[in-house]
């Protein structure tokens, strides 16, 4: 039986609010039982039922086809020449020229031709539309809140993943990325391990540019600044490679097994030279080695870092970071297995006198060290649980600022190539730190979870927005930052300049003793902001030696003379109020009074008038109670009258 209830309403009632009421339980239909079927009735208890009022539903996953993209070159040659001209004949080309212009439709078009660029000229000599009329108004700069985001991923394509042990930029607008791929876990004897590095483009990550052929892995790649198609390479097995990426990925040349490093290669960079072939690399094997890639069958020079200065390879420190800028060019910095920093100069023309300063600090190995691009006298060093901040100015192994110890091991750092005061630090747990000391001096401005594996390097390209972060599985996350971390803005130079300047000028003497501890006073931990924090000027700030800073010498001490300057107009400001406060009024006006007869006298002495055994302040007595000084002449007439 169908149950069926039909409503019907006029036309003219649609579109009006329903009313609606309560109303009693109505039976509409009643179902009296069958006997008949009482009998096939069975009970059964429990009795589960599921009912389910949702709609079913499946998942389905659909992955859309991959593009492949491929590069292909295109060459141009010469074009648009009659037939009968051949442009590789340059008689040809001169003869067809000059009867071309000396056609009178050529010169007509050219006059006509050069009107229109003269007018054109005249409109930009006479308005400059790139002027800047409001360049002194200081810019409103809103509050950013900072953030990150990951814009790119590339995965190592070998089923048998490695560590992305280092990462390098291209020179030209960071468009490729050189990535070093080894495993550098102890005896690690996994079967089918690539020993391949790899070239991506960055507009196409899903497939390496160019392969990087070794007989043993790669554990740094530097891409050479003066010629951006040579690439250097440390390799695990302490040999020198580089490749031509004009040629392939196969190396140009290697150096000899007898004469390399007996280590694994830790750090290699490019020298600033006029053919731009140097080159020299460190490794845990305690040696420093300076090669040219036109002969790279022996060392040009050898450094053994024995901090001894006994130049004995048994007593040296393994190098397992290193640094060089060409802010300094003579100098670079190695970073050891032991937690010293060594300060190297190249030009020293003996090996012990190349080991100019030991800095010490840290309590286990140094895995990086970065000077900073601003200020070439300071640096950054990471190892163990903390980053440190140095100055070559202190000679005593006190870092001037360091942060708060971790929980996790901190990997890599860098400095930003844009902020003077950002940096950023890798922690084995997988986190990119953002460090900016002017703001946020306890923790990182910004942490980001970038990857459940530990991030073992990190590099920024040159505007400081995209940062690389390579993990232990080979992959290397593409990370940019809000423009908040990455623009430079106003007067934060000098401020960061002064920051670090006060804690260099000013550590604290019983710290110098104990450069271990994590509370050491001599390294102001990066403290919460305080009344005197880093950012107050501070009374007795002493003027910053120009040798310290160079770029920014002079606006300090502009900034310092007219910080003086202030605080000893409100030093006189305060004297003259205390004085107006204590002078008693009658003292006041006797000194007044015997400073204008000293004057009336002096005058008279000079003008050979003054009677003899006269008394300064002392005059005619009037019947008034007045004094009255009349001089003999009459022309100058003048009196003062007082009181009493």
């Amino acid at each position: 039986m169908e149950i069926k209830l039909e409503y019907t309403r006029k036309r003219s009632e649609f579109g009006r609010p329903c009313s609606f009421s309560d109303l009693p339980g109505e039976v509409t239909v009643d179902i009296p039982p069958d006997p008949s079927l009482a009998a096939e009735f069975i009970p059964q208890d429990p009795v589960a039922v599921a009912l389910q009022h949702g709609p079913v539903m499946a998942v389905h996953e659909v992955n859309t086809e991959r593009v492949e993209v491929t590069s292909h070159g295109v060459n141009h040659v010469e074009g648009g020449w009659p037939k009968h001209i051949d442009p590789r004949n340059s008689d040809m080309t001169t003869r067809f020229r000059e009867e071309v212009e000396r056609d009178d439709i050529y010169t007509r078009a050219i006059l006509h031709l050069g009107t229109l660029m003269e007018h054109c000229i005249r409109q930009n000599n006479a308005i400059d539309i790139y002027e800047e009329y409001f360049e002194e108004d200081e810019e409103q700069e809103e509050e950013e809140i900072p953030s990150a985001k990951t814009v790119g991923v590339l995965r190592d394509p070998n089923e048998v993943t490695r560590m992305a042990t280092h990462l390098s930029w291209h020179p030209d607008a960071c468009k490729e990325l050189a990535v070093a791929y080894c495993s550098l876990d102890f005896q690690d004897k996994r079967s089918d391990m690539s020993f391949d590095s790899y070239i991506w483009d960055l507009g196409n990550p899903y497939k390496p540019e160019l392969t990087l052929m070794l007989s043993s892995p790669a554990v740094t790649l530097e891409y050479n600044p003066k010629d951006w198609h040579h690439v250097l390479g440390g390799c695990y097995n302490g040999q020198i490679v580089y490749w031509d990426t004009r040629k392939g990925g196969l190396t140009v040349e290697v150096t000899p097994m007898e004469l390399s490093h007996r280590d694994p290669v830790y750090g290699a960079s490019w020298l600033p030279s006029r053919t731009g072939t140097e080159c020299f690399s460190a490794s845990t094997d305690g040696q420093v080695l300076w090669w040219d890639i036109r002969k790279l069958s022996q060392p040009s020079d050898r450094l053994v870092l024995d901090i001894t200065r006994e130049d004995q390879l048994k007593n040296a420190l393994g190098a397992i970071s290193l640094n060089f800028s060409l802010s300094m060019p003579t100098k670079f910095l190695v970073g050891t297995e032991q937690g010293s920093i060594i300060n190297c100069n190249r030009d020293a023309k003996t090996p012990p006198e190349k080991i100019a300063n030991v800095f010490r600090g840290h309590i286990g190995a140094v895995y990086a060290v970065a000077r900073s691009p601003f200020y070439p006298k300071v640096f950054l060093s990471v190892g163990d649980w903390t980053a440190r901040i140095w100055s070559e100015e202190i000679l005593d192994s006190s870092s001037i600022m360091e942060t708060k110890y971790h929980v996790p091991y901190l990997l890599d750092g860098c400095w930003s190539p844009v902020k003077p005061a950002v940096f950023f630090t890798a922690r084995s747990d997988g986190t990119l730190d953002v460090w900016d000391f002017l703001f946020h001096q306890k923790n990182p401005s910004l942490s980001l979870k970038v990857s459940n594996e530990p991030l073992f390097s990190l590099c920024p390209q040159d505007n400081g927005r995209i940062i690389g972060c390579g993990t232990k599985q080979g992959t290397v996350t593409l990370v940019e930052i809000s423009s908040g971390l990455c623009t430079l803005r106003k007067n934060e130079k000098s401020l960061a300049s002064t920051v670090c300047a006060r804690s260099q000028l000013s550590p604290s003497p019983g710290a110098r003793h104990q450069p271990h501890t994590q509370s050491s006073a001599h390294s102001p931990e990066l403290s919460p902001d305080t009344a005197e924090g880093p950012l107050c000027p501070h009374p007795a700030q002493p003027q910053i030696p120009p040798q310290m800073f160079e770029r920014e010498a002079r606006r300090e001490k502009a900034l310092l003379d007219k910080q003086r300057e202030l605080q000893v107009r409100e030093q006189l400001l305060a004297q003259a109020k205390g004085r107006e406060e204590k002078e008693d009024p009658q003292e006041v006006f006797k000194q007044t009074r015997m400073e204008f007869f000293s004057i009336i006298q002096a005058e008279k002495r000079r003008r050979g008038d003054a009677e003899p055994g006269e008394v300064p302040g002392v005059g005619h007595r009037g019947t008034l109670g007045t004094t009255v000084e009349t001089p003999p002449r009459t022309g100058d007439r003048f009196s003062l009258c007082l009181p009493g």
